[in-house]
C-alpha cells in the first residue's frame, strides 16, 4: 500500500505569497534618512554641553497655568514620545492644552566620561527646570519621568520639591533588587567599574544587545516575519521603520554614570533603601510629598511592575495614584492603547492639578 501525502493549497499560497513580499519589499521601504521621527514642531530653547531642552509649539487655544517638563529616558532618543501623529504622547498632551519641554540629553562623547548622577539631576534637569520657572513666570512646574529618566527626575524631586508641583513616574526605575527583568539579571552580575576602566562609556552596541536578549525570538526573527507578511500594508510598514530607526539610534552612556547606576540602583539599591546621595546631598523619597502619579505597564520587560510600584508606597505624598496597565514598556506611552486608556487618565489627573 502506498502512502499518499498532500499538502494544503493554503500552505502553499501562503509560502508563494511570503516569498513575494521579500522581494517586492524594497518597493515599500523608505530609506532611513527619509523618515522623519520629528512630527511636532518645537524649538531648541536651551543648550548645555550635549542636552538640548525643546519646547513644543502649543497647538491649543487653552492653556494651563503649570507647564510640563518630561525627562526622557538614557537609553534611545525622545522621539518615541512623538513618533507618529497618532500616537504621539506629546501632541496629545498639547492637544489637551499643556505647555510641554522635553529634555534631550544628547549623545555623550569620550570627554563626557565623567558625567556622573549630580550633573544629569543638579546640573542639566535643575537647569531646565529654572529656564522653564522664568520663562513661564512660574514658581513650580509639572515633572514627568520616563523610565531611566525618571529615576533622574525621581532623585531631583526628592532634592528640589519646592519646584515640582506635579510628579508623574512613568515606568520609573525604582527598586534594584525587585526588578525581575533579563536587564536586572545582568547588571547584577556585571562588573561596572572594570567595564568602564576598560570601555569607558558604554556603547549603544552593548546597549542594542542588552535589547536584543530580551526577547530574542519577538526582536529577531518573529518581527521580521510580520513585517514581510504585512509589506503591502502601507500604514504598518510605516510604524515599523520608525519604530526601527528609533531602536537603532542609542546614544552611548556616560561612564561614571553607568558605573553609579549598575552599583548603585541594580547591585546595592540605594534608592529604595534611603540610603542613595547625589552631589552629597541624601536622596530621601520622603520628600516627595506633591502630587505623584505612578505609571507601570504588566507586560513590561525592560522595567518590570516590582521594580516601579515601590515609589507609589515610599513617596510622603498623601495625594498619590498608582495605575497599572496591561500593556508593555513603549505601548504604554506610544500606541493606541495609550492614546485611548493611558493618557485619558493622566490628562485628567494633571488638568485638576495644573491651574
Amino acid at each position: 500500500m502506498q502512502n499518499e501525502s498532500t499538502i494544503d493549497p493554503k500552505i502553499i499560497e501562503e509560502v508563494l505569497k511570503f516569498s513575494r513580499n521579500v522581494i517586492e519589499a524594497p518597493k515599500f521601504v523608505s530609506a532611513p534618512d527619509e523618515i522623519n521621527l520629528e512630527v511636532t514642531p518645537h524649538k531648541v530653547v536651551q543648550q548645555i554641553d550635549k542636552t538640548r531642552l525643546l519646547h513644543y509649539k502649543p497647538i491649543s487655544g487653552t492653556k494651563h497655568k503649570t507647564p510640563l517638563l518630561i525627562s526622557y529616558a538614557l537609553i534611545n532618543r525622545y522621539h518615541i514620545l512623538d513618533i507618529h501623529p497618532e500616537k504621539s504622547w506629546v501632541r496629545n498632551l498639547l492637544e489637551q492644552g499643556f505647555e510641554v519641554y522635553m529634555l534631550d540629553w544628547g549623545t555623550p562623547t569620550s570627554m563626557d566620561k565623567y558625567l556622573d548622577f549630580d550633573d544629569y539631576v543638579n546640573g542639566y534637569l535643575e537647569s531646565s527646570v529654572e529656564y522653564i520657572k522664568n520663562q513661564s513666570s512660574t514658581e513650580q512646574i509639572s515633572l514627568q519621568g520616563y523610565c531611566t529618566g525618571a529615576t533622574i527626575a525621581t532623585a531631583y524631586t526628592a532634592l528640589h520639591p519646592e519646584n515640582v508641583k506635579n510628579y508623574i513616574a512613568t515606568a520609573p526605575v525604582i527598586d534594584g533588587w525587585k526588578d525581575t527583568t533579563v536587564i536586572s539579571n545582568l547588571a547584577k552580575h556585571m562588573d561596572a567599574d572594570k567595564m568602564v576602566e576598560t570601555i569607558g562609556n558604554m556603547p549603544p552596541e552593548f546597549m542594542y544587545y542588552c535589547f536584543s536578549v530580551l526577547k530574542p525570538f519577538e526582536q529577531g526573527i518573529e518581527k521580521y516575519v510580520k513585517f514581510f507578511k504585512n509589506i503591502d500594508d502601507k500604514k504598518y510598514v510605516d510604524n515599523f521603520l520608525r519604530v526601527e530607526k528609533w531602536l537603532g539610534d542609542t546614544p552611548p552612556i556616560p561612564g561614571e554614570l553607568f558605573k553609579q547606576w549598575i552599583k548603585g540602583i541594580y547591585q546595592e539599591n540605594l534608592l529604595a533603601q534611603d540610603k542613595m546621595f547625589v552631589g552629597n546631598q541624601h536622596v530621601s523619597l520622603k520628600n516627595i510629598t506633591m502630587p505623584v502619579f505612578t505609571q507601570v505597564a504588566v507586560g513590561d520587560h525592560l522595567v518590570s511592575p516590582e521594580c516601579s510600584m515601590p515609589l507609589h508606597y515610599a513617596v510622603g505624598a498623601e495625594d498619590k495614584n498608582l495605575e497599572i496597565y496591561p500593556t508593555g514598556h513603549v505601548g504604554m506611552i506610544a500606541s493606541s492603547y495609550s492614546q485611548k486608556n493611558v493618557l485619558p487618565t493622566l490628562t485628567k489627573w494633571i488638568k485638576s492639578r495644573s491651574d
